[in-house]
């Protein structure tokens, strides 16, 4: 009876660490694997950033890893949460440190971001960030972007409404207390003159003052705005949606990848974003192989979900790694300090064909792809 039981507990524990493993194959061989960490909100007002990016980065690591991993050598991919938040940001980083991480997809937003590139940047460990925006979230040798930067997203904001002739009189509403935010308010400012376009009215909101925002949208609709530009987060976004019908304030509507998310706010009404326009690299109803695909890879393994322009930043920052470690032939038994200098040279060399567009990157670490935009139509995102 001992020899059974003692069998049958030992039958029991392997199955469990087989269970505990998931469907990582490299990690029940004992094999060498690339480590990538990421960090982002899966809980919280952001959340629906970082869930996508986790979702669209799992489904390129496990494309990598079926189609026999980077040179032969499979991916393990693991992601924190940070709940938007830089402290919390930084004990994800170290925890991913400990995990064993040699590169880093992250983090999602950009005050985490910054902090956690500081910490990066003192380690050498090499990070790509799928959509933190804010300048200083690259600002070492270390770091490269997939989004764009808050100046390029406010510039080209204000190029797309000039070129298209959407509007002449622009309002702003915007959270001075955001390093996304303000940044891409101020160089939407500084085009806008460049394209015709007056700026009516500026008005800021703080993290403490995010919920009631009559006074701005009262002010932006004395100022005779045909257009309000919302460089901000989509929670936000909702609430003034749903204020300036409250008022009777109805302009046409723009802003950027923050706003992408609005649609699955809950109790939100969302036939008042019909119309709402975005800047970002991604939609989902394009028609070319690759976004079909991932599009109908989304949907059947997350439950007939449309994926998101940050699901589709990570799935590209995931392929871009792979990139860059075929370019400097990096592998997988090298220091994270050792890798990040190869792939620092190589990410300047590779052209990486992604969801988001064509992709080059440039020493600084900042991309370089055409900007796209789309529409709300009917409750769907559509290319414009």
């Amino acid at each position: 009876m001992k020899k059974i039981i003692s069998f049958v507990l030992v039958t029991m524990l392997a199955v469990g660490c087989l269970a505990g493993c998931g469907s990582n194959e490299a990690a029940t061989t004992g094999e060498a694997v690339f480590k990538i960490g990421a960090a982002g909100p899966l809980t919280g007002g952001a959340a629906a950033y970082g869930d996508a990016v986790n979702k669209g980065a799992q489904i390129a690591v496990e494309e990598i890893n079926a189609a026999g991993g980077i040179n032969g050598t499979m991916i393990e991919f693991k992601m924190e949460d940070d709940e938007h938040d830089a402290e919390k940001a930084v004990n994800a980083y170290n925890n991913l440190k400990d995990w064993g991480m040699q590169m880093m997809v992250g983090t999602v937003t950009s005050a985490p971001c910054i902090a956690v590139e500081a910490e990066a940047s003192v380690d050498n460990m090499f990070l790509i960030t799928p959509s933190g925006t804010a300048v200083d979230c690259i600002s070492g040798p270390n770091a490269f972007r997939l989004c764009f930067s808050d100046p390029a997203q406010g510039t080209k904001s204000a190029e797309y409404i000039g070129v298209n002739q959407l509007a002449t009189k622009v309002a702003i509403i915007y959270d001075s207390s955001d390093p996304y935010s303000s940044g891409i308010c101020e160089s939407f400012k500084a085009e806008a003159a460049n394209q015709g376009i007056e700026v009516v009215a500026t008005e800021a909101f703080t993290a403490d003052s995010k919920t009631d925002f009559k006074v701005q949208l009262q002010k932006a609709k004395d100022s005779g705005a045909e257009l309000l530009f919302l460089p901000i987060y989509y929670q936000e976004a909702s609430l003034i949606l749903q204020q300036a019908n409250d008022v009777g304030f109805s302009p046409k509507i723009f802003g950027c990848d923050g706003l992408d998310g609005i649609l699955g706010v809950e109790n939100f009404d969302v036939s008042l974003a019909e119309g709402v326009m975005l800047l970002t690299p991604f939609a989902a109803d394009a028609e070319d192989e690759a976004t079909q695909k991932f599009v109908a890879t989304y949907a059947e393994k997350y439950n007939n979900e449309v994926p998101m322009q940050f699901a589709a930043d990570a799935y590209d920052a995931v392929y871009a790694i792979k990139a860059a470690i075929e370019k400097a032939g990096v592998t997988a038994d090298m220091s994270a300090s050792d890798i990040c200098d190869a792939l620092k040279g190589a990410m300047t060399q590779i052209n990486l064909k992604g969801l988001t567009g064509t992709i080059t990157w440039d020493e600084s670490g900042e991309p370089n792809k055409e900007p796209k935009a789309v529409v709300i139509t009917d409750g769907a995102y559509k290319a414009m």
